[in-house]
């Protein structure tokens, strides 16, 4: 664990603010839901919680079959990272932040494609060719994304890789609501 040196009283209510700096760092906005967690050593642990996290396995199957089906890396995100992904190195892709592209399609509720370079994640030097990502609307909530994407300069994202997205992204919704 790392320490920050910043120490914070619990009012009267039972609550603790969770001072800026930290809020911004660990990408925690106003209304993110926190998973509560205690070790033997009686410590506190607080946790983004990834409702879309909760499908782990799933997710990572489901991306398997999307690019076993079209050819393309396919991707699934939460929020903040990518959770599972098929088709390219788990290394370059999986847990890291997604970029503001991924970020856009889930703020806007809608199917974003492109068929200029674009990038998946902040970390990656790697652009790709065009990708379609399509958010993720559980309860009313954008909670993550399905990415289909290529690094191939002769293929164009479509009608299919959108409709395929939106489907993925439909399934993966009903599958959190239930």
């Amino acid at each position: 664990m790392k320490a920050t040196g910043i120490v914070r009283r619990i009012d009267d209510l039972g609550r603790v603010v969770i001072p800026k700096e930290i809020r911004r760092t660990m990408r925690i906005r106003e209304g993110d839901p926190l998973e509560i967690f205690t070790d033997r050593e009686g410590e506190v642990i607080l946790k983004k919680y990834s409702p879309i996290g909760e499908l782990g396995e799933f997710a990572s199957e489901y991306a398997d079959s999307l690019n076993e089906t079209l050819g393309h890396i396919s991707c699934i995100s939460d929020k903040d990272t990518i959770i599972a992904v098929a088709g390219a190195p788990k290394k370059q892709l999986l847990n890291k932040q997604i970029s503001h592209n991924v970020e856009d399609a889930m703020t806007d509720r809608k199917v974003l494609v492109f068929n200029n370079p674009c990038f998946l994640t902040y970390d990656e030097d790697v652009n790709y060719v065009a990708a379609v990502i399509a958010p993720i609307i559980a309860s009313g909530d954008a909670v993550g994304a399905v990415i289909l994407s290529t690094k191939d300069s002769n293929v164009r994202m479509g009608d299919l890789e959108t409709k395929l997205a939106e489907n993925a992204a439909g399934f993966l919704a009903k599958q959190m609501e239930s």
